[in-house]
């Protein structure tokens, strides 16, 4: 396939007027439904489309500053020509060691980190815990979201939501257009609830609490909702205050919100990458703000270890992080985003790409793991 078919001529006039006021369209079908032209015009522009909150940057810039390049073992334009990729970033030791653009997308553009937003969102409520608004990984869900109550979440902790073994029915099929994951966004919401609150408390049970692994977007977004109750701030703004400003990073992003005018947590924020991997960076370094990490000092070890089960040899799922036995961990988004850190090697490799489909367990996303298992090989051989 053409890899110049995916290279996008973005016109001013296209930016400058939202897309979704050009055609309607755009928010009243699901984007796992778009097709492929409209999807690569969309990612690197979603707050054209859909309504979102800022981030603020501010204060000091983390420098990344360039490394020697990859050894030429590894043929990472090879790599970037078949992922439909629109940008990839390998940090070594805190310096860039490849950094490369496409799909029209550039250093200062904001690309969809979809399912990638799941480990910032992990990374707040750790932070809220360290603050002490968030009490213990034991409470009871419903004592930070009250709407909750009488629901299947009744009896359902915080780390159950973290580790998405709730036991509360969910269906995450990226092809159905019934499924929960399709369906949840145009939820209209019970008279003074949140959305997604209104949406998730209508699910049934169907495993006990804290035993089957089930992947659910919708819980995510509600862990954002949880965060909110319990901090009383927006998730942007407690993000920003926390994180993004704090940690230097360069450019302002956006977090997509529901029609509550809140922020989805499991979903849809818009970042550059080199903010992707300063983020990654700010993880591998123990989340640490002048000298001193804004997490408990068990959070990272817990949430970048195996968690659950999740059925496949050799992975398994922390705090919103997926996790490999190898004691690295990323996070991973729809349609080819994604961070990898590995801590013993000082690696981060951030990507962000246009896959065809929403997954690819066949073909991209094997390769994409096959690359970051040379680009540690090369390390440790040097060449």
């Amino acid at each position: 396939m053409c890899y110049s078919r995916y290279v996008i001529s973005l016109l001013p006039l296209l930016l400058a007027v939202p897309l979704a006021a050009q055609d309607p369209s755009w928010r009243e079908t699901s984007l796992l439904f778009w097709p492929q032209d409209r999807r690569d015009k969309a990612l690197g522009h979603m707050d054209k489309v859909f309504e979102t909150r800022p981030i603020a940057a501010g204060g000091k810039v983390r420098a990344l500053p360039a490394g020697k390049p990859l050894p030429s073992t590894i043929d990472a334009d090879a790599f970037f020509q078949s992922q439909y990729t629109a940008g990839l970033l390998v940090l070594h030791n805190g310096r860039i060691r490849y950094e490369k653009y496409g799909l029209g997308h550039s250093a200062t553009g904001r690309w969809a980190s979809f399912s990638v937003a799941k480990s910032f969102t992990s990374t707040l409520v750790g932070t809220a815990l360290h603050d002490g608004v968030i009490r213990s990984l034991e409470d009871k869900v419903t004592a930070y979201i009250p709407g909750l109550k009488g629901s299947a979440y009744d009896e359902v902790t915080v780390r159950q939501l973290l580790t998405m073994t709730s036991g509360i029915r969910w269906n995450e099929d990226y092809a159905d257009p019934k499924s929960d994951v399709a369906l949840f966004a145009f939820h209209k919401p019970d008279p003074g609830l949140d959305p997604t609150v209104s949406y998730m408390r209508r699910l049934p049970r169907e495993a006990p609490p804290g035993g089957k692994w089930i992947y659910k977007t919708g819980e995510t977004n509600l862990i954002g909702a949880l965060v909110m109750q319990a901090t009383g701030k927006h998730l942007s703004d407690y993000l920003s205050e926390k994180i993004w400003k704090p940690a230097g990073m360069e450019h302002s992003a956006f977090w997509q919100t529901n029609t509550g005018g809140n922020e989805l947590g499991g979903c849809c924020m818009g970042v550059t990458l080199r903010d992707y991997a300063r983020f990654g960076q700010f993880i591998l370094e123990g989340a640490r703000i002048r000298g001193r990490s804004i997490l408990p000092a068990d959070w990272l070890p817990q949430a970048t270890a195996k968690q659950a089960d999740i059925g496949i040899p050799g992975r398994g799922y922390g705090f919103q992080w997926w996790t490999l036995d190898d004691g690295t961990f990323y996070a991973t988004g729809i349609y080819g985003q994604g961070i990898f850190i590995d801590p013993k090697r000082r690696l981060v490799i951030a990507s962000n790409s246009s896959w065809p489909q929403a997954t690819d367990r066949a073909t991209l996303s094997p390769a994409r793991l096959a690359f970051w298992r040379a680009v540690q090989a090369a390390l440790d051989t040097g060449r």
